[in-house]
């Protein structure tokens, strides 16, 4: 079978400069600042990142495409038989941890994956998903998040859109504080059951919904007022974040286990945050209503206001 990975390659790139002109058109002033690296085992990789402008305290948006002897455990954990086989892995990952508290944190990637042994046809996935943080929410926008995400999938089929809504929230979820991230969005790994153009279609549109669904919050909510209080929470549930990046994230052991880029797999921690000892938000409070209402599963793309 041949594959077209140049193909992959060359759309994942056009997609990291595609998204950060759409960020840096809703940050207003401050652009993205490039950094460019070579892995030693193989590849390399642009990351792009932006720090204390007017609306994202701090954002990344990364391409990588590294390539290398042997797959990393994370990568063959679920398929023991491609164990020692040679890889190459791209795609583009980001994380954006705004200013203001209303405006929620999120997270999208896209990835491709080849494994390959002489003798044997190349064995090859996409993944890819993207999913939101808030820390004060909004039913519109957590209604708006997923619709946009429904739209998306739409045309690969009417299963597409419910079982990744149901793996993203089985994925981004904490065990160990049993409960979820956020609000959910969209989750997929492993996709090969289709034909090769197939499940990259469906990856692009994956890829390309995700500026259309979080842009128009970031509009909405950038210049709500917010206090300490407000603040002082965010940076209390930003713990959370730092928990499931460096606890179960896939990427993020991935990236480690191949010998990536250090502070390219960690851009995505935020730059300020806090623990609390056995914290409990008032009762009857903002802060309860995320416990409460936000952080529950939700059929939010089938709801109305």
């Amino acid at each position: 079978m041949s594959l077209n990975i140049e193909s992959v390659r060359n759309y994942l790139m056009n997609l990291q400069d595609d998204i950060c002109t759409a960020l840096e058109e809703a940050e207003g002033g401050k652009k993205f600042v490039e950094d460019s690296w070579q892995r030693p085992e193989g590849g390399g990789g642009r990351s792009r990142v932006i720090e204390d402008g007017d609306v994202f305290e701090k954002g990344g948006v990364n391409f990588s495409h590294v390539f290398g002897a042997s797959l990393p455990k994370t990568a063959s954990a679920k398929r023991p038989e491609l164990a020692g086989r040679s890889f190459q892995a791209m795609g583009v990952s980001l994380v954006l941890h705004p200013h203001n508290p209303y405006v929620p944190t999120s997270h999208a990637n896209v990835r491709f994956f080849v494994a390959e042994k002489e003798g044997e046809e190349p064995v090859w996935w996409f993944g890819g998903g993207y999913d939101l943080t808030p820390y004060y929410g909004f039913d519109e926008d957590c209604i708006s998040w997923h619709k946009t995400a429904q739209d998306c999938c739409a045309p690969f089929g009417d299963d597409v859109y419910p079982w990744m809504k149901k793996w993203c929230d089985e994925y981004f979820y904490l065990k160990h504080r049993d409960e979820p991230r956020g609000v959910g969005g969209l989750f997929f790994d492993d996709l090969n059951d289709r034909p090769f153009e197939e499940c990259f279609a469906i990856t692009k549109a994956v890829a390309e919904s995700f500026v259309k669904a979080y842009v128009p919050i970031v509009e909405k909510r950038k210049s709500m007022s917010y206090g300490e209080t407000e603040k002082s929470f965010q940076r209390y549930r930003r713990g959370r974040y730092v928990e499931f990046n460096l606890v179960y994230d896939r990427g993020t052991i991935f990236g480690l286990q191949s010998g990536g880029r250090t502070e390219s797999i960690l851009m995505s921690l935020p730059p300020e945050v806090n623990w609390r000892y056995d914290w409990q938000p008032e009762p009857g409070s903002e802060e309860e209503k995320l416990y409460q209402h936000y952080l529950q599963t939700k059929d939010w793309a089938n709801m109305s206001l």
